[in-house]
Parts: C-alpha cells; sequence; structure tokens
C-alpha cells in the first residue's frame, strides 16, 4: 500500500463542521508509508478538541481495516514567512473580552485556560486587563515571574497553565494610573519579552470596554478567535454588542458568546431562579448567527473557586464545573473550525 492508497482511504474520513472529507479540505498536508505505519500530516489546528480528536481516532479506525497503524502528526499550514511570526511556538491566540466590567470575563477567562489545561493542552494565559489584574488571585498564583540572562521573562505556571499579569508587576496595592502609550508599550514589551515556549492556547483576558488595551492587542497580536461574555441582561448585552463590533471591524473572527450568571441554583430550596435574566446570550448569539458557546450558572462555588485560588471547572462529579467544561470543550471545537476553513480555503 502506498501514499496514494492511503489517500483514498482518508476519503472516507468525513469533517462534521465543514461537510466534505478532509482530503478534498486539504485537511492532509503529508503521507509517508513505511510498512505498516502511515505516518500522516494534518492541517488540524485545535489540539484537543473533541472534534478533531474524534476525526484522528476516525482515521485509526479506517486504516486499522487495513492493517495499517496511523502515526499522526498535526500542522496548521502558514503563509507568514518565519520572520514575520509573532509569537510562533504558539498554536492559538484566544481573547476573551466582554463589553462591561462585572460579567465575569476573568472567571471565563481562568477557568477557560484551566479546563483546557486540564484536557491536555498546552495553555498560556496573559492577564491584560492592565487596570485591574486579578488572575494571580484566581489560580493562587504566588510565585513570581523570573528574569534570564537576556532579560526575558519566565512565566509561572499553576494548574498547568502558564501566567503572565500586571499584578506581578507592580505593588499589591498600587494603582495603575498610566496613559493609553503606556500601556502600548507594556503589551508589546510583553509579547515580545515573555518566553511562552511552545503553546497550543494562548488566553487572552482583556480589559473590559473598546479601550487602548484591546486597539493594541488586536494590531499587535494574530488572533485565532474571541470569545465575547455577557450576562443574560439586556444592560450587559448592549455593551456586549459594542465588543462584537470591535472585533468586526478588525476582521477579528468571533468564536462565539458564554452568557454568564445565567441562573441562580438555589442550594436550600433547589429552586431555579433568573436574577438577570433569561436566554439573553442566547438569543444575542442568533441575531447576531454567532455560535453559542455555553451557560453559565451563578453558583457561589464559582466565586468560592476565584476567591480561593482554585477554578471551579477543575472539580469533579460537580454540575457547575460540568457547565464550564462544556464551554472550554466548545471554545476548543471553534478554534478547530476556524482553522480547518482556513486551511480549506486556501
Amino acid at each position: 500500500m502506498d501514499e496514494s492508497d492511503v489517500r483514498d482511504l482518508l476519503r472516507a474520513v468525513e469533517d462534521p463542521d465543514l461537510g466534505d472529507d478532509i482530503v478534498s479540505l486539504g485537511l492532509v498536508n503529508a503521507i509517508e508509508v513505511d510498512g505498516d505505519t502511515a505516518r500522516i500530516s494534518l492541517a488540524l489546528g485545535a489540539p484537543y478538541s473533541p472534534t478533531e480528536s474524534k476525526i484522528g481516532r476516525q482515521i485509526r479506525e479506517v486504516l486499522a481495516e487495513e492493517g495499517l497503524e496511523a502515526d499522526l502528526t498535526a500542522k496548521v499550514p502558514t503563509d507568514r514567512a518565519p520572520e514575520e511570526e509573532v509569537l510562533p511556538g504558539v498554536k492559538n491566540i484566544i481573547a476573551v473580552s466582554s463589553g462591561k466590567g462585572g460579567v465575569g470575563k476573568s472567571t471565563v477567562a481562568v477557568n477557560l485556560a484551566a479546563g483546557l489545561s486540564k484536557l491536555g493542552a498546552r495553555v498560556g494565559l496573559f492577564d491584560a486587563d492592565i487596570y485591574g489584574p486579578n488572575v494571580p488571585r484566581m489560580l493562587a498564583a504566588d510565585e513570581a515571574p523570573q528574569a534570564t540572562e537576556n532579560q526575558t521573562i519566565i512565566p509561572p505556571e499553576k494548574y498547568g497553565v502558564k501566567l503572565i499579569s500586571m499584578a506581578f508587576l507592580v505593588g499589591e496595592d498600587d494603582p495603575v494610573i498610566w496613559r493609553g502609550p503606556m500601556v502600548h508599550q507594556l503589551i508589546t514589551q510583553l509579547v515580545e519579552d515573555v518566553e511562552w515556549g511552545s503553546l497550543d492556547y494562548l488566553i487572552l483576558d482583556l480589559p473590559p470596554g473598546t479601550g487602548d488595551t484591546q486597539l493594541t492587542i488586536l494590531q499587535t497580536l494574530p488572533l485565532t478567535g474571541a470569545v465575547v461574555v455577557t450576562t443574560p441582561q439586556t444592560v450587559a448585552l448592549d455593551d456586549a454588542n459594542k465588543g462584537l463590533r470591535m472585533f468586526g471591524k478588525h476582521d477579528t473572527n468571533v468564536l462565539g458568546i458564554v452568557e454568564n450568571m445565567s441562573t441562580f441554583r438555589c442550594p436550600d430550596c433547589g429552586g431555579s431562579h433568573d436574577i438577570f435574566g433569561a436566554g439573553g446570550g442566547r438569543d444575542f448569539a442568533a441575531a447576531n448567527d454567532l455560535p453559542f458557546l455555553g451557560a453559565l450558572p451563578l453558583d457561589p462555588a464559582v466565586r468560592e473557586g476565584g476567591d480561593g485560588g482554585k477554578p471551579i471547572v477543575l472539580e469533579e462529579d460537580d454540575e457547575t464545573a460540568d457547565a464550564f467544561r462544556v464551554m472550554t470543550e466548545n471554545v476548543a471545537d471553534m478554534t478547530g473550525i476556524i482553522q480547518r476553513r482556513r486551511v480549506s480555503q486556501q
């Protein structure tokens, strides 16, 4: 059996999202047959996403039926020269955004990063909320970054997540009173000087709104996509819409909408209460033809996890943790769709 035979076998493997087989879509980079082993390079861009993991299993099953063992690797081709790459070791950069404060954006970012790490991915978390950096507390990350001889920064790691934050660079109670150019300079320096290494996902926790930090990130980093966080209430949705338009003006893919604080489950009476309304995030996603990534309940355990430094997504046998895990998997799946669609359209 040669390379052509293996390629024909792979035509039986469908991409469930793009509606064609992986060969026709251009998702097979290269094939090498060595005895009973077929080494296949695939243009799959979202490590540990449920959909891409399923594609990998289907490939192994199809080849196993013909007595072949599959040795799979994944690499998404890029049209940029190596010297033009920003963060060349990072496969996906995902911004977590909200139009206003108080909707739990940082909670979503922290749990998304921890959830991806729990799946097995290599993850970094960039706390880009310059004026209100609280991500280290939410991860109980007490270790400060280290500097190398070349004056680059080695980020500390917690729960398998590499982390950098303005909170590491200023005193605990010191306010950050900076103008836009200083923010731009800091963001640029952290992008260039932090040794992130090889990452499957770099999660950016953006500040709320549509200000200088967002503009700098959009102009500096090649974002794979953005996650927009809102609560169900109309006031939050109005501001989420502004954030959505910001990404549209900069041609940034929006992976979808997360509705946080969607329902309060009363631990005493057992009832559910829609404190901030119901279904607003889902309706907002539908109105803008965007994926709905998940509804996250209003649960005291989420606050306790944030204050105590252990993200709720890491808990086992917990209904709220399951909601965060579903959201994490949906974000990974949408990242994969964006990457595979880009390859198929080249």
